[in-house]
């Protein structure tokens, strides 16, 4: 083994055999270079050739990989479902907005934001939470909006809606940053307005072949949307509409069949 060792490993330097004396110290510095190199030597003759690694089996159980069974949509309600025809013409309006958004990205990409835009950094959950929802939601405090004041529309309270000019800003890795902070936000809160037009230009912007992670977040939110729908109670509500919308791309447009709505 030692011979095969220094085939591999040639002498660089001219250091003659060392002799492994009983007194010697190892806590001791060297006095010489000759005398340093020797204990490398020393120290690198006592090192084992083979090292096995002491590994707690327990431990590693606690980090294997899990296969989890994803679950469909839940069923939508008697007289919830959308028709075929619907389902159909939302799937063809989606991808006419995805080709113009394609199409004039750039020039959208061009425009300057207003001053009070500032968009977050791609891992800034907090910050684009804020910045998509506003103060109200975010902070789920009851602040009234005086119809009396005259002073335009504060976005930093209501949120930024995703105008052409910030969401062309966003490259994909933020695209898929941004859906899965929403959709993490959605999974513990009620659905709103603000909420369904970001997870919509989103989606828009979310370039096929889906990545695995992306796969897996918009399968999330489907089946979040068929949990929000079972409990409402009126099924001419307006969410019901964005609701079966946004179930509606998730399962036809991305092509997750078994998420689909069975035509009422």
């Amino acid at each position: 083994m030692e011979s095969a060792v220094e085939e591999l490993m040639p002498r660089l330097l001219p250091v003659g055999d060392c002799d492994f004396a009983e007194d010697f110290d190892p806590t001791m510095p060297p006095r010489t270079p000759s005398e340093y190199l020797k204990r490398v030597q020393i120290e690198a003759a006592r090192c084992p050739d083979v090292v096995v690694a002491q590994i707690d089996p327990r431990k590693l159980r606690k980090k294997q990989t899990v296969n989890i069974s994803l679950t469909g949509c839940h069923p939508a309600p008697e007289g919830y479902s959308p028709t075929l025809k619907w389902q159909q013409q939302q799937v063809s309006h989606f991808s006419a907005v995805r080709q113009s958004l394609n199409k004039h990205r750039n020039h959208w990409k061009a425009q300057h934001l207003d001053s009070n835009v500032t968009m977050p950094k791609s891992e800034d959950e907090e910050g684009w939470k804020l910045f998509c929802l506003g103060e109200k939601l975010y902070s789920e405090a009851a602040i009234a909006v005086s119809s009396n004041e005259n002073l335009g529309i504060d976005y930093i309270k209501i949120g930024f809606p995703p105008f052409l000019s910030i969401v062309s800003r966003m490259n994909q890795a933020t695209i898929t940053s941004v859906l899965e902070y929403l959709i993490n936000w959605f999974g513990e809160r009620e659905f709103t307005p603000e909420l369904g037009r970001w997870l919509y230009a989103l989606l828009a912007c979310l370039e096929k072949p889906l990545l695995p992670e992306a796969h897996s977040l918009i399968r999330q939110l489907a089946r979040r949307c068929s949990e929000v729908r079972v409990l409402e109670e009126n099924k001419n509500e307006e969410k019901v509409s964005a609701l079966n919308l946004l179930i509606c791309l998730v399962s036809r447009y991305f092509d997750q069949r078994d998420l689909a709505d069975e035509p009422s």
